[in-house]
């Protein structure tokens, strides 16, 4: 008898506590799960899942069987934004710089600075060379512009679409990077069911290929596949790299789509995500440099925001992170500050990773040579760095051999010349070929989208201001 009250008294508990958790989820107010609620959830899923049957039964034979879908489809939503969490955790947690060995990749929460980012937009293409830009950026009053905090974006409700525009190695794949992180973590926008980044680069490869919205979002996230409408959830769409984007975005020709089912090429799919018709609940982020910015028909953004980069205080905050000896960061801050075009150039956190590579060798060894001081010295330590790391790394080789370097460097230097006439930002491996580069000795290579040589799957990209810097020096 004791037994069975105690069995009785346990399951009606867990039936409570079961009720008060979906009295929870049917609240406006209701936060995302913590990360222990998720590891209790799979521990109790079948008991949660039969618990959950019972209600909606009850429910129904109440006749609030609109409370019951709603129910239904929130407690659907807990679990797939349970797993997508995790796995966007995992996949953002680290930031890779250059050409990693196996484990020295760096956790994004304690290297990440905070960009300085500014609301409006002038509208006008600016044609000027990207480092220009930094310089002008540099200059102008503080006064002039709204600070934003990234993931403040979509405070305003009316805001759908957000444009964020910044010239090359400013920060703006870090700080998607960031936001998602801190989205998957619970810091921030709680309030969202579903995050899924889209990078043109990768939709890139999908060129040729018809699908609807549905399934290109479970082939993106297959933990996502028994999941087949998102209509009655807060989703945010994020497509970063409009610039390295080859689909033609053909706005005004391009048919009407508004069914997620649907079946179309990706262009399609896009343009219509983009102007609203399909998923118009959706939230948009794209990013984009600003020459390419203006291929989104004005009309259908509501909200422009430009990465300005670093502050000066910032600047220092970010060596002072990303160098764990601080008498060697301040020292590296210093030489920095000598010369007025580093000093500008350090606006660009990717400008900031080069230079530290370079300096925190050279500045810690005691017969170091000379010390860079311009662009193109610095530029051109960096990619005699790379070339020796990448021998040592994959070669076991601690002198690379000299004509090959120099047949290296002046492959690169083809490639990011003629790439510069073609105005192309992003290089596929015939691009590769055409300038004599061996696309199996290239795919070893590994690092961000500003290392020298980035790979990706499907393409490999050489990044505008590394091809600036090898262009320089070769001058």
């Amino acid at each position: 008898m004791k037994n069975e009250l105690e069995l009785e008294h346990k399951v009606i508990t867990l039936i409570k506590n079961e009720l008060k958790r979906f009295r929870k989820l049917l609240s406006p107010d209701y936060p995302a799960c913590t990360e222990r609620e998720v590891e209790d959830e799979e521990d109790l899923h079948s008991v949660r899942e039969g618990a959950l049957k019972i209600t909606l039964h009850v429910l129904k034979n109440m006749n609030h069987t609109d409370l019951a879908n709603t129910l239904h489809n929130k407690s659907v939503a807990s679990v797939y934004q349970s797993k997508l969490k995790s796995n966007l955790r995992e996949k953002f947690k680290r930031i890779n710089e250059g050409i990693s060995l196996h484990g020295s990749s760096a956790l994004l929460n304690e290297i990440y600075t905070e960009l300085y980012i500014t609301e409006g937009w002038s509208g006008d293409v600016n044609n000027e060379h990207e480092v220009r830009q930094i310089e002008t950026a540099s200059r102008r009053p503080a006064t002039q512009e709204t600070p934003i905090k990234c993931n403040d974006l979509f405070k305003d409700k009316s805001i759908r679409t957000v444009l964020t525009k910044g010239v090359a190695g400013i920060g703006k794949t870090v700080s998607v990077q960031k936001f998602i992180l801190d989205w998957a973590e619970g810091k921030a926008n709680q309030d969202v069911t579903f995050m899924f980044p889209l990078p043109f680069r990768e939709l890139n490869l999908m060129k040729q290929q018809n699908l609807s919205l549905m399934n290109l979002l479970h082939h993106f996230f297959p933990e996502m596949r028994k999941l087949q409408l998102i209509h009655s959830y807060k989703v945010v769409l994020i497509f970063d790299g409009l610039d390295e984007c080859r689909l033609p975005l053909n706005f005004q020709n391009n048919e009407s789509l508004c069914d997620v089912t649907e079946s179309a090429s990706v262009d399609v799919l896009l343009t219509n995500l983009i102007k609203g018709n399909l998923l118009p609940s959706a939230l948009l982020w794209i990013t984009s440099r600003p020459g390419a910015a203006n291929q989104i028909p004005p009309e259908c953004v509501d909200q422009v925001t430009e990465v300005q980069g670093f502050s000066d205080p910032q600047k220092k905050e970010h060596f002072r992170k990303r160098i764990n000896n601080q008498r060697l960061a301040n020292k590296i801050i210093r030489h920095m500050k000598s010369s007025r075009s580093l000093y500008i150039m350090c606006h660009i956190p990717v400008f900031c990773w080069i230079s530290a590579t370079v300096l925190e060798r050279m500045l810690g060894e005691a017969k170091s040579g000379e010390i860079p001081k311009t662009l193109t010295q610095m530029f051109t330590h960096f990619l005699i760095f790379q070339i020796k790391h990448k021998d040592q790394k994959y070669h076991q080789r601690c002198d690379p051999d000299p004509q090959q370097t120099r047949e290296s460097i002046l492959a690169l230097g083809k490639l990011a010349f003629h790439q510069l006439e073609k105005g192309n930002l992003i290089f596929y491996e015939e691009d590769l070929r055409e300038c004599g580069i061996d696309v199996r000795e290239v795919s070893v290579y590994s690092g961000p989208p500003d290392a020298v040589l980035v790979e990706n799957p499907g393409c490999l990209q050489v990044s505008r201001s590394e091809m600036w810097g090898v262009s320089q020096s070769q001058s």
